[in-house]
């Protein structure tokens, strides 16, 4: 069992592994995808021998992150089998996989639910007139939709990590009514672990002329996030984007109590490299406060898992020497 003595912040020891780049979305703040046809599929035997080198690394959690191909194109069967096959052959490799892969049908997260202790889907902002701006080319970004998959999670009883976007164009009371309907999914569910408040940060590749997030404004938008969503969901603040540690602290002071995934590289924000996790514990502790490393699926929905599954964190939880 570990025993803490100071109040915890926790990470994800974790690798991403992208299946495809391509996506048929077009976010003018994006800094991950490629056009259809120039970014080869991840193949198995690749996966496989990138996970034979990693099984003596310290990690855990491997996030299956891909780009989308399109619901109606004649490559989506195959780009999902990839996806389950990817995660399968992690589990098989002694890893807990995570994915998110963008919006997925019902049936796509029955089946994916049976090799993954969790999932996730960022719900970035519910206002309809980004579809005018920044999402003007994305049409899986339709908030429905995208609220319709946090719901589909819940009736699954999956896992799920959702999030904001912030500074995209949206107002400060978009983010209030977002907060709120992660929380009201959440209260009829109780399946959401953790919510993401992820500030813009440009990169080299995005065609979105804009600053920066005000990380000034960041402590305060954790703030009120902690007052609208319930105890049990923790909020998460990607440490790579606030490169000041001041806000870092202060974000941590005003409610966030977890990292995120610290591995190589920030896949999504590949301008910013990861704080690797003896930094941040440098940084933290000086301020009393101890980072500690979690499973990527939380200890109170381990019963929502299959018994493999089960059997898989049990080992893990065991390695990283958490309680049951």
């Amino acid at each position: 069992m570990q025993i803490s003595h100071s109040p915890t912040v926790t990470y994800s020891p974790a690798y991403t592994i992208v299946p495809t780049y391509e996506c048929f979305n077009r976010c003018t703040y994006c800094n991950f995808r490629t056009d259809s046809g120039k970014s080869p599929w991840m193949t198995l035997s690749a996966a496989e021998s990138l996970l034979k080198q990693l099984q003596s690394k310290d990690v855990c959690e491997i996030l299956i992150l891909s780009g989308e191909v399109h619901p109606s194109s004649s490559r989506r069967q195959a780009w999902f089998q990839r996806i389950y096959d990817l995660c399968e052959l992690a589990l098989s490799m002694g890893f807990l996989p995570h994915t998110n892969a963008g919006v997925l049908s019902y049936e796509e997260m029955q089946k994916l639910k049976t090799v993954n202790v969790s999932m996730g889907l960022m719900l970035e902002q519910l206002n309809p007139v980004l579809l005018n701006t920044v999402h003007k080319y994305a049409p899986s970004k339709v908030p429905e939709v995208r609220l319709q998959q946090l719901e589909c999670a819940g009736e699954l009883q999956i896992p799920f990590t959702t999030g904001l976007l912030l500074g995209i164009g949206e107002t400060e009371d978009d983010w209030w009514e977002t907060l709120e309907a992660i929380n009201r999914l959440h209260q009829r569910y109780h399946h959401i672990q953790e919510v993401i408040l992820q500030p813009h940060s440009p990169g080299y590749q995005q065609t979105f002329d804009a600053p920066s997030f005000d990380l000034y404004k960041l402590p305060e938008v954790v703030f009120k996030a902690r007052q609208i969503l319930p105890a049990d969901i923790t909020i998460q603040i990607p440490p790579n984007l606030v490169k000041d540690d001041r806000w870092l602290l202060a974000c941590i002071e005003a409610g966030a109590r977890d990292l995120g995934g610290i591995g190589p590289k920030d896949e999504v924000n590949p301008d910013y490299l990861h704080l690797q996790v003896e930094a941040l514990q440098e940084i933290l502790q000086h301020a009393g406060w101890e980072v500690v490393p979690r499973l990527p699926v939380y200890p109170q929905f381990d019963d929502w898992l299959s018994v493999e599954l089960q059997t898989a964190v049990k080992r893990s939880r065991c390695r990283e020497g958490q309680s049951e």
